[in-house]
């Protein structure tokens, strides 16, 4: 049986479950369940309804961090994603968990939700808030990554790891919105996205997005 991912295909988070399972070259299916509206069974698989959720067999997960590592344990076989040692691991949980917690609230619940979801649905888009989120909140986390990220081309140096494919989520969001990292200012930050960007695993889920950006009527 294979796994099945629940969730929407813009979501950053539901595109960072799929990622890790390419990368981890991991058979997969995604059924479309979109954060508003979900059928009732879905709380059985995830009672606080967000997405994404997650089934393999029988066993039933939530939250897109907790179900990537669970394939990192479950499936040691396959291409690690979380770095060698407690160093590396702790490193990778946590630059992942920076990418969720501090970036998602700007790239995605402000300027994806106010580019795209909002004016999707023939709402107004809140430039303001959009505005205030790239110009006085998210730059110093750029800085953050930035400084993290080195000389190197992936966080953990040569190796991919979850951590590069959580921040490359969130800025796939931001771009949906309209918005790019500013190459002058982030150059190593942004080499770092336009690889991710153009690796084969994102390549695999890009045209599917962007057909729905085209579906809503977003404009890029």
């Amino acid at each position: 049986m294979s796994m099945t991912v629940y969730g929407a295909p813009l979501s950053p988070f539901v595109r960072k479950v799929c990622l890790c399972l390419i990368e981890k070259g991991l058979d997969y299916e995604l059924e479309v369940v979109m954060p508003f509206a979900q059928p009732d069974w879905y709380r059985e698989l995830n009672p606080l309804g967000r997405i994404p959720a997650f089934r393999d067999g029988d066993l039933k997960l939530a939250d897109s961090s907790v179900i990537c590592q669970y394939l990192e344990e479950r499936y040691p076989e396959h291409k690690p994603l979380y770095g060698e040692g407690a160093e590396q691991r702790a490193k990778v949980r946590w630059l992942e968990k920076y990418a969720d917690y501090e970036l998602a609230p700007w790239c995605t619940f402000t300027v994806f939700r106010n580019r795209v979801l909002k004016a999707g649905m023939g709402q107004p888009c809140d430039e303001e808030k959009v505005q205030q989120a790239l110009k006085d909140k998210l730059p110093s986390h750029f800085d953050y990554f930035e400084a993290t990220l080195g000389e190197a081309p992936y966080f953990l140096g040569e190796q991919l790891s979850m951590a590069d494919l959580a921040l490359a989520s969130q800025l796939v969001n931001m771009e949906h919105g309209g918005e790019m990292l500013d190459a002058a200012r982030w150059p190593k930050l942004t080499a770092h996205y336009q690889r991710i960007k153009a690796g084969e695993s994102m390549q695999r889920l890009l045209p599917r997005e962007l057909r729905t950006l085209e579906k809503i009527g977003a404009k890029r």
